[in-house]
């Protein structure tokens, strides 16, 4: 992409908005220094932050609304009155074209509401699906869908595997991704129908991936694949659990090297090892979901992110945008479509 980018931001979005939303995007200008932002929130306590910034406040522009979607509010509720809140106005700067993407730390499930109406989806997609990636053994994976769809048919997922190819050459500069279908078993009469005709639809040799058939929950962390497929009930539980379980390693270790004189030397003396752990499984780094599908860029940040994993969201963004995410996804879906359209033809005759 050539020229300006501009990033709509929901600056009223997260458990610690507007502060991490301003610090996130002042890192974010330092790495991206052709972007600007569009800034949708409280003028009154934006402006005094972004005072504090001139090279920011240089590249942004505020617009105006003291309305914002409350982290608990039901996204029936939110779509009817939010229609002034941060939140839909900077979802609306992507849909008029004023921005090219949006970032948002507020209530997911409003998010994900008022980008599909607003926003539509792609041709060819019936549904949108949240993606990010997930740190492995030897590098990262993408996974999606992570809990915006809870029962999937078969036509979604081979979607999904679509998408997330997309994603895996984006993000990951993955010429011909792997992928897998996340399952009981590696076995092909393993699972239930949906993922057996999913498997079927998959293994087309003409899809722009590589499909490695069915995997297991151990190979995510293993990194067997480049891109795990999953219904969003399924994912949406696989990435409480992973998170659930890092944080509770974590605190395993922090005990176990306070619990006498000899276990704290010894951490003192591993802290430099600890500490290149704690950033390759900073959940940090790995902030920023995208909810792929939708006929524009849409990047959901962790609520309670800071600015630097705020920042990482926005980067997402920006490479899902730079790189034309949408662009490849619409040409390959069309190109699945015109082939299976001609394979029903000849079929007819």
């Amino acid at each position: 992409m050539n020229g300006n980018l501009t990033i709509a931001l929901d600056a009223m979005g997260g458990d610690n908005a507007p502060e991490i939303v301003i610090k996130g995007a002042a890192i974010a200008r330092v790495r991206y220094p052709d972007a600007k932002f569009l800034l949708f929130g409280d003028h009154a306590r934006l402006r005094p932050l972004l005072d504090r910034n001139a090279k920011l406040a240089a590249v942004s522009t505020i617009h105006h609304t003291d309305q914002y979607v409350a982290a608990d509010e039901k996204p029936s509720i939110a779509l009817r009155k939010g229609r002034e809140s941060s939140m839909q106005l900077a979802i609306n700067a992507v849909r008029d074209g004023d921005a090219q993407c949006i970032i948002s730390a507020g209530n997911t499930g409003a998010l994900m509401a008022m980008s599909k109406v607003t926003l539509r989806m792609l041709p060819g997609i019936d549904r949108p699906a949240i993606c990010a990636l997930c740190p492995t053994r030897i590098g990262e994976s993408a996974m999606l869908d992570l809990g915006a769809n809870i029962e999937c048919d078969a036509n979604n997922l081979l979607q999904f595997g679509v998408l997330g190819a997309a994603y895996a050459r984006t993000l990951l500069g993955i010429e011909r991704p792997t992928v897998g279908l996340l399952n009981v078993g590696e076995e092909d009469i393993k699972g239930g129908d949906v993922v057996k005709q999913a498997a079927a639809l998959l293994r087309d040799p003409t899809l722009p991936l590589e499909f490695r058939g069915f995997v297991e929950g151990n190979d995510i962390g293993a990194g067997s694949v480049n891109v795990f497929v999953i219904d969003g009930f399924a994912g949406n539980l696989m990435l409480k659990s992973i998170e659930g379980t890092v944080q509770l390693y974590s605190e395993y270790l922090r005990q176990a090297f306070r619990s006498s004189w000899s276990s704290r030397i010894a951490g003192f003396l591993a802290r430099s090892a600890f500490k290149r752990l704690k950033a390759r499984i900073d959940p940090r780094r790995y902030n920023g979901a995208t909810f792929l599908g939708l006929n524009g860029i849409v990047v959901k940040s962790h609520g309670s992110a800071d600015g630097f994993g705020f920042a990482n969201a926005i980067g997402v963004g920006v490479d899902m945008v730079k790189n034309g995410l949408n662009d490849i996804v619409t040409r390959e879906m069309a190109s699945y479509a015109e082939r299976h359209g001609e394979q029903d033809k000849a079929l007819a005759n």
